[in-house]
């Protein structure tokens, strides 16, 4: 068990050029500070294309959803009030409470540094055009990678802060406002746009920037490059709705052997087992498996890490045993190349991959404080080869699904097993649906589904895979957030539960249902007060 090194972390980011005063800041009524002052000059400074490049490194959000993501799904179960390792933050997040409380990974952080990323895009675009437009290879590939930076920071917006894309009621929903003007240019519209209408401008962007996008960067994982570019068209498709173009996206993203692409388990098994080790390998560069890297202010390392920090709230034992990572599954009594990792001790119950890293940037050295930093890998082959198995289910490609499953499956797990649309639907049949005990507390890896759209009866095959598919991408993304993505799109409900000392869910203490508007989170309270429609509770 490694030991927790105390800091003092200071809750206060600076922003790059404190854009974040277009929509964030002038919404929050809050001071521009130096931005309305330096921008005219830095806008007359965007006289060349390495001048452009160097602020499209700005238009990559240093601010990430990740840990609120995850805290809210049903990845991590209360230990109840006699842990002290927690904080009011964290406690807001897991109940699915309005958030009050400020630090780097708040909902109000994120906010900000989006708006304010999204502001150096719009910037970006901008400049290009008066240098006279994207006609050479190079100015193409910068507009691209602008338009991908204002859409995938959009994406991830609306995602968090509004309910899932549906065809039946987005066009209602409320949305986010979708900004395609830089700072001083914008006339503040506090009037949020509809789910839908969201989704249509970065359907608009990705049309635009996706026969532009290139890879001739020095180091080209730190950039939308080509092959992220569409794993990001693959994944924004699929949450659409639009399952053919997600299958497009996704073969171009896969090529002909995606298998070369997937994160290659048996090399981590061979590695040194240290937590610092194999969470650095995690997000190598070099790897074909990480399509886009970025770093964050995030404790994500340290949190879902052998540590014990904000342990109340973990992915413990039984999640993974009933659950995920080590529940029965369909292959048996296989076993990963790279399982997880059991920590067990008072107030500490955690069962985890080791993915991310735990990083500290130094603020002052001398006193230990500074800021938790971490790099995640956005995009992945393997996610993308998941979510073209949802796509193929999704269109009645059946054998197409499962050949990818298995490529996944036998990738993870050292297992020669075939899947097929039969012994798929066979096994998850089998299975009981969570929550079905008396208390409603207990679970398995298979959980009620309902979407807006059609995927058949329960037991049926379309939804027997789509029960495979959710659940192999739980693990896959287990640690990421991603699986809060899911639970909404998909409308299973899930509750918060304590786990008793005997390690077994002991009480129920909420229930998030399938409309419950707290899916959709709350937007910041600043920007409330400044006009901004909030989201209904």
């Amino acid at each position: 068990m490694e030991k927790l090194n105390c800091h003092n972390i200071i809750n206060k980011v600076k922003h790059t050029a404190a854009t974040v005063c277009l929509l964030a800041g002038a919404l929050m009524l809050a001071a521009c500070d130096s931005y309305l002052d330096e921008l005219p000059d830095n806008r007359m400074e965007l006289t060349s294309l390495e001048k452009v490049n160097k602020l499209l490194t700005s238009s990559y959000i240093t601010s990430a959803p990740m840990l609120v993501a995850e805290y809210m799904s049903d990845n991590v179960d209360s230990y109840g009030l006699t842990n002290p390792n927690s904080s009011r933050f964290v406690d807001q997040v897991y109940g699915w409470m309005d958030v009050t409380e400020a630090n780097n990974e708040s909902p109000e952080m994120f906010w900000e540094a989006a708006y304010s990323t999204i502001a150096s895009a719009n910037l970006a675009l901008e400049a290009i055009d008066q240098l006279g437009g994207a006609t050479t290879t190079e100015t193409r590939q910068a507009k691209a990678e602008a338009l991908l930076c204002r859409a995938y920071t959009h994406f991830m917006l609306v995602n968090l802060f509004c309910h899932a894309y549906n065809t039946q009621t987005s066009q209602q929903d409320l949305g986010i406002v979708y900004m395609t003007k830089s700072a001083d240019e914008l006339t503040i519209n506090p009037e949020r746009s509809t789910v839908a209408q969201v989704y249509e401008q970065i359907d608009r962007d990705l049309q635009e920037a996706l026969p532009m996008v290139g890879s001739n960067y020095s180091v080209p994982k730190y950039h939308f490059n080509e092959k992220a570019a569409y794993a990001f068209a693959a994944r924004f498709y699929l949450y659409y709705e639009q399952w053919d173009k997600a299958l497009n996206y996704a073969n171009l993203c896969l090529g002909s052997a995606p298998q070369a692409m997937l994160r290659d388990w048996k090399v981590m098994a061979g590695m040194t087992q240290t937590f610092a080790a194999l969470s650095q390998h995690y997000i190598d560069a070099s790897l074909n498996c990480n399509l886009l890297l970025l770093t964050a202010y995030s404790a994500m390392g340290i949190v879902f890490g052998p540590y014990n920090y904000l342990s109340r709230y973990a992915h413990g034992k039984y999640l993974a045993s009933h659950e995920d990572g080590e529940a029965p599954n369909i292959w048996g009594s296989a076993s990963y190349y790279q399982g997880m990792h059991t920590y067990a001790a008072t107030n500490l119950d955690k069962s985890i991959f080791f993915k991310l890293p735990y990083l500290f940037e130094y603020y002052d050295a001398v006193a230990g404080t500074g800021f938790y930093r971490t790099v995640y890998p956005a995009f992945t082959a393997d996610e993308c080869l998941l979510n073209r198995a949802e796509a193929y289910v999704l269109t009645g490609k059946y054998d197409q699904a499962a050949a990818d499953l298995t490529v996944w499956m036998q990738n993870v797990v050292n297992t020669d097993l075939v899947l097929t649309p039969e012994n798929i639907t066979e096994f998850y049949n089998s299975v009981d649906y969570s929550y079905s005990d008396a208390k409603g507390i207990k679970s398995t890896i298979k959980k009620h589904l309902h979407p807006k759209f059609d995927i058949g009866s329960e037991g049926e095959v379309k939804e027997a895979m789509l029960q495979c598919v959710l659940g192999f991408r739980r693990i896959e993304t287990l640690q990421a957030g991603l699986r809060w993505y899911d639970v909404k799109r998909y409308g299973i409900e899930i509750v918060r539960r304590v786990i008793g000392a005997d390690g077994e869910p002991e009480s129920l203490t909420d229930v998030l249902r399938v409309d419950d508007p707290r899916r959709a989170v709350q937007i910041p309270l600043k920007v409330r007060a400044a006009g901004v429609v909030a989201n209904p509770r």
